[in-house]
């Protein structure tokens, strides 16, 4: 057996990006200079480290029921052994010590007592079966309630399959059923689901290569970010090799931009489509011109990685950073429009409602604000969560919106294991979502803002109805959530867990 340093820090590295932690992980792969490792990402599982702590504690626990002269104890340990107990052999040893006194009472009461429990258990036979099933139904009704659903409404669901690693981001076409992911597979993808209906060809496959010697080479570096163009006939993509890239929905490369040092972390296009937004670890953010491919403007406001950017219209923008900092800029400024701060703790997400007059964001320091440009302190500071925020999303409804007439909510996403639906107006939280196991990463409103999906890393989306925050519907995949949308043309949607998308 060798384990070697290298494959140490790899397995800790995909770990922390499995676990949402993609800045962590930035941070942990340079130092530990992963690009320069010999490890094929592509070939290793997902929570690989997991596994091989969880076969370590289980040697560990067979170690507890063997003898020293190698023969096995009967019966199983008191209990599990927890990861910290495992390497701790004062308590290793207390407890298998433990192991064999209660196996030797056993003993000692089945030989003293046999007769008697011969009759007992020939007098009871009915009610053993009788306790079997009623445990049998009480562990029916706890798996029953955790996937409780609306019969009414059901998901129909189709496996992607094609990507080699975990998939990330998706985006849909906002024109066809075009739906395009991204992967640590180092490359996006095209699913066509008009001819995957009709058994044909369902993907393209939009390999992100770096020049090396003169040749192309894949880059092995995850696409971390997707968006279509508003008329969906270009695709523009971000990835850790520090380019974006704009394909055609063929799946032809039109454009490589290359103008960050490093990983880009948000992409976006504009809704007039002439330009793309990007956001890198090297502080900056760039405004692309789609057409030529050159960087119209370099904004190096942020003092840290910038981390989220969104267009309020076709020229101004927002983008926040793990600086605390939100900078509202517009192309042709040498200096932001407006600097929003007050969070303490790094900056995730930044959402602009339908109407673009307010700001969303949410941090780290588990809370969310809502900003102006009228004015430079927060119009809320809202306060309710109890780990950190990792995503919101505004409804499609309200001014500005498709849905005029509808009240508009705000959704949040949060380590803690919920998602809170916001009444902005009021500043006041209308609903917390509490079904899930794990943190959630993803969020998203239907077309109409009568239903939220969330996804979380306890490998579950649920449906609620956003009106009276009940629970609508379950879906349980194969792995952690990363991303969810819903579709314009039917109820539901994709979502993305480990090696494959499910429709």
């Amino acid at each position: 057996m060798s384990i070697t340093s290298d494959e140490v820090n790899f397995l800790v590295y995909r770990y922390l990006q499995e676990s949402g932690f993609s800045h962590s992980a930035f941070t942990f792969g340079m130092e530990s200079h992963i690009s320069q490792s010999n490890i094929n990402g592509t070939l290793v599982p997902p929570a690989a480290l997991i596994s091989i702590l969880q076969k370590g504690l289980q040697y560990v626990e067979a170690e507890i029921s063997i003898n020293e002269d190698g023969t096995v104890f009967d019966g199983r340990p008191i209990e599990s052994l927890s990861l910290v107990d495992a390497v701790m052999p004062d308590v290793v040893h207390t407890r298998q010590q433990a192991f064999r006194d209660k196996l030797a009472e056993q003993q000692k009461a089945i030989s003293s007592s046999s007769s008697s429990a011969a009759q007992s258990h020939a007098t009871n036979n009915g009610e053993t079966s009788l306790n079997g099933e009623e445990n049998g139904t009480h562990a029916l009704h706890n798996h029953m309630e955790v996937m409780e659903v609306d019969s009414e409404v059901q998901i129909p669901t189709t496996v992607l399959r094609g990507h080699e690693s975990e998939v990330f981001i998706c985006a849909w076409n906002p024109v066809t059923d075009l739906l395009a992911s991204g992967s640590g597979d180092s490359t996006a993808r095209i699913w066509n689901l008009i001819e995957n209906s009709s058994g044909g060809s369902t993907q393209l496959v939009l390999r992100h290569c770096i020049r090396e010697g003169g040749q192309d080479v894949p880059s092995n570096k995850d696409v971390t970010s997707l968006d279509w163009n508003s008329d969906g006939t270009l695709l523009a993509t971000g990835s850790y090799d520090g380019f974006a890239r704009i394909w055609t929905k063929d799946g032809n490369l039109s454009s490589t931009l290359g103008q960050h040092k490093g990983p880009i972390f948000a992409l976006k296009w504009n809704k007039k489509g002439n330009s793309i937004l990007s956001a890198g670890v090297d502080k900056t953010t760039i405004i692309w011109d789609a057409q030529t491919g050159e960087a119209k403007q370099q904004f190096p406001f942020h003092s840290a990685p910038a981390l989220d950017v969104d267009w309020q219209n076709n020229s101004t923008f927002a983008s926040c950073s793990t600086d605390m900092c939100i900078h509202v800029c517009r192309l042709g400024s040498e200096r932001p429009l407006k600097t929003f701060q007050g969070h303490t703790n790094e900056v995730n997400a930044i959402k602009w409602d339908p109407s673009g007059m307010l700001l969303a964001s949410c941090s780290d320091d588990m809370t969310l604000k809502i900003w102006s440009m009228k004015q430079d302190t927060c119009v809320h500071n809202l306060e309710a969560h109890n780990k950190e925020i990792y995503t919101i999303k505004w409804s499609p409804t309200g001014t500005g919106s498709s849905n005029p007439n509808a009240n508009m909510l705000l959704a949040s996403a949060s380590f803690d294991s919920t998602v809170r639906l916001w009444d902005v107006d009021r500043g006041v939280c209308i609903h917390t979502l509490t079904k899930h196991q794990e943190p959630v990463y993803s969020v998203a409103f239907s077309p109409d803002g009568k239903f939220l999906a969330s996804g979380s890393f306890d490998k579950c989306v649920h449906i609620w109805d956003t009106l009276s925050g009940a629970l609508v519907n379950s879906y349980r995949g194969t792995g952690g959530i990363f991303e969810f949308y819903f579709c314009i043309s039917v109820f539901l949607n994709y979502i993305f867990s480990n090696f494959y998308v499910l429709l």
